[in-house]
Parts: C-alpha cells; sequence; structure tokens
C-alpha cells in the first residue's frame, strides 16, 4: 500500500512509517499539518491516509477536517483517523461521512500493537470500516436501550461487527462456530429492527448508523 501519513509529533509519524515499511508498505509522504496533508494527498494519490485528529496550528480538528474534506472531493478515498482519547463526537461525525466505507477511526495507543494496526489499515483501505474497541464500548455506553434487549453474548458479537470482523473472524475471537455466529447475528439485528444483511460492509454500516443515532 501507498500511504500518506499526518501526524505533527515527529517521532510518532516516523514510527508510523517504520512500521508501514517494516509491513512491505511505503508511506509515500509524511506531513506535519492539515494543509500539507491535503497538498501530500493531491500529489501522491494514495490507496489509504493515516492522519491524527488534532493539527497545527489550533490543535482542535483540523486533521480530521482534512479527512473529511477529501473524502467529500473523493467518497472512495480510505481514512484512518488517529486519536490520544475517545472523542465520541468527532467519531460520530467521522461515521457519519462513511456511506461507502473505507473508515477507521483509532486510537493513538493502538498503533504499538502493530498487528492490529496493520490489520486494521488493511481494511480501511479494502473499503472497510474499523472502530477501535473502546470507541465502541462507549457509543454503547450511550445507547443502553434498546440494546438491553441483547444478550451478552449478542453484546459481544455487536462489538466485533461493529470493529468490522467478518464471521469467521468473529468465530475464531469467541471460540464458536460460525453458524453460532450467523444465529447470533441475525438474532440481535431482528431486535435492533435493523434487517440481515449478507453484505458485511453494509451490515458493519447499518450497525455504525444505529450506534451514531
Amino acid at each position: 500500500m501507498r500511504v500518506v501519513i499526518a501526524e505533527d509529533g515527529v517521532i510518532f509519524r516516523e514510527g508510523v512509517a517504520g512500521v508501514l515499511q517494516r509491513f512491505g508498505h511505503e508511506a509515500v509522504a509524511a506531513v506535519g499539518d492539515a494543509d500539507e496533508l491535503v497538498k501530500a494527498v493531491a500529489e501522491h494519490k494514495p490507496d489509504v491516509v493515516v492522519t491524527d485528529v488534532r493539527m497545527p496550528p489550533g490543535y482542535s480538528d483540523e486533521g480530521l477536517q482534512a479527512a473529511l474534506a477529501l473524502r467529500t472531493e473523493n467518497p472512495r478515498l480510505p481514512v484512518l483517523v488517529l486519536s490520544q482519547y475517545v472523542e465520541q463526537t468527532y467519531a460520530r461525525e467521522l461515521l457519519d461521512s462513511g456511506q461507502s466505507g473505507g473508515l477507521g477511526y483509532l486510537l493513538k495507543d493502538r498503533v504499538g500493537e502493530v498487528t492490529e494496526f496493520i490489520d486494521a489499515l488493511i481494511a480501511v483501505a479494502g473499503g472497510r470500516t474499523v472502530v477501535d474497541p473502546e470507541v465502541v464500548r462507549q457509543l454503547l455506553s450511550r445507547r443502553r436501550d434498546p440494546l438491553n434487549r441483547l444478550t451478552v453474548r449478542e453484546r459481544e458479537v455487536l462489538g466485533l461487527m461493529a470493529e468490522g470482523r467478518s464471521n469467521a473472524a468473529i468465530a475464531r475471537e469467541l471460540r464458536v462456530t460460525d453458524a453460532a455466529v450467523a444465529k447470533h447475528i441475525n438474532s440481535l439485528l431482528t431486535k435492533l429492527d435493523l434487517p440481515p444483511d449478507a453484505d458485511d460492509h453494509r451490515r458493519v454500516r447499518a450497525v455504525l448508523a444505529y450506534l451514531r443515532g
């Protein structure tokens, strides 16, 4: 993959570039502010963008807004947003732009879990939606009704779905059969008034739309 990185911290920026190189990917540009991010994307036409939320000069949401502007111009541009903390407003704003998939929202700590970070980046580049488990947990905590209809296992499955996991990956994580996962998904989608869908991407976006609600 050809990746553009936007992060004002030099050490963190170089660290991400090093991780990409280690796994056979290329950081075609590594920039330190939102304006440079927009220029780098226009110049390099990357496969995916990795950007921090807070960027110079204001250190508020410049990185996020640049990502949203890039997505408006090219809705199919995959973007993985990194954040130091769970910022639910920013997470929802990003997810609201995700009608064509290819979006991710991870906490920066996740970069330290190298394999998970690379897996998430590959998933986003492939058009999937990936959300940090802690973000999912906090979004779930704000939507207790009708989520309280779900069993503990269905909540676990819902969280993994929202992270972009496939049925097979959920089955491996929970040590159950694929058939059991399919049964849980059909049940929880029915309880949440979301129609079951064989298309994993649309299914994940439907669940995220519900969580944003």
